[in-house]
């Protein structure tokens, strides 16, 4: 299993040598990887299982930085990351080609941002390279809040997980491009689209992607746990439940009839911060549980809860 630690200067001597390490940041934990380095590229795709037509994206400790592999830059794009950066926002832009097509999936845009956990920066400042790094957990699995979650999946391939305690935002990061001059969110996460929309005005929400995504996190289906995932109404699913044993994942009230040792609640106050935190927490503790399958409800359709409603309903879609 791997080494659950928190000398960053382990990890940079690791991905110096061309080494998987997990990462902590503000969103989820990430499976990094020197990002200049194809075969260091290759071995994310490998202990993934994650198939080589989904981009991954890359890290840096500043827009500085992000500089040295992108070119074209639009000029709001600087103006989001002064705003947004150290955080959960990924900006789609023109790489150069110091990036490999690997990274990229050979498309001509790279997602990069600069994630906002001490400890990561810390690390990302001492390297001279950027790193990739998607979500540290089997391809299109529940994704990992904290370093256990990591251990449990990933630990037999990988020698040391980055200890940051669990995440703080807890769903992944927003990501942003361009298409003609326009703003496109491809993927909705931890900054919402009305902080966007105060800076760039109106945005189109992209659709997911059945092959082929232009950016990470555009699958259907993705996010989910391997018990059977149903989402709608709780009453409705309670009233027509099959399960024998049904697990409950609910926004802000426990279902009553229904054993409570079963059920999880996002957050009993209502709070999508709240929610987003524990909803891969969540998500995995059931899948954990004894039960037939899980009934979950959406959360409040504004701020956070478009990208938590996001990954819900992404979790239920058949693979």
């Amino acid at each position: 299993m791997a080494t659950i630690g928190q000398d960053i200067n382990i990890a940079r001597e690791l991905l110096e040598q061309g080494m998987l390490v997990a990462i902590p940041t503000e969103t989820v934990y990430g499976l990094a990887a020197n990002a200049l380095d194809g075969n260091a590229v290759a071995a994310i795709f490998a202990a993934k299982n994650r198939p080589y037509f989904d981009p991954l994206i890359v890290h840096v400790p500043s827009f500085a930085h992000a500089k040295k592999y992108i070119h074209d830059i639009p000029p709001v794009a600087e103006q989001l990351a002064r705003t947004f950066w150290p955080g959960p926002l990924t900006l789609l832009l023109p790489k150069n080609e110091m990036i490999p097509d690997l990274v990229t999936s050979g498309l001509d845009r790279v997602g990069i941002r600069c994630p906002s956990h001490p400890l990561t920066l810390a690390l990302l400042d001492k390297l001279v390279f950027p790193l990739a790094a998607p979500s540290a957990n089997p391809f299109g699995y529940v994704s990992p809040t904290t370093a256990q979650h990591v251990q449990d999946q990933l630990g037999g391939k990988i020698q040391y997980i980055l200890d940051g305690g669990p995440c703080t935002v807890g769903i992944e990061s927003t990501i942003l491009g361009w298409e003609d001059q326009h703003p496109v969110v491809y993927r909705m996460g931890g900054v919402s689209l009305e902080q966007l929309e105060a800076i760039v005005g109106a945005v189109k929400v992209h659709p997911h992607s059945g092959s082929r995504p232009q950016t990470p996190g555009q699958l259907e289906s993705h996010y989910a746990p391997h018990k059977e995932f149903v989402l709608g109404d709780l009453g409705q699913l309670i009233a027509q439940n099959t399960f024998q044993k049904p697990g409950i994942l609910a926004f802000q009230k426990e279902v009553p009839g229904i054993d409570k040792s079963y059920q999880r609640v996002l957050s009993p106050s209502g709070d999508l911060k709240e929610a987003a935190q524990n909803l891969f927490s969540m998500l995995r503790q059931l899948d954990g549980m004894k039960v037939d399958g899980v009934l979950a409800e959406e959360v409040t359709p504004v701020g956070l809860g478009r990208a938590i409603n996001d990954r819900l309903r992404r979790a239920a879609t058949k693979r």
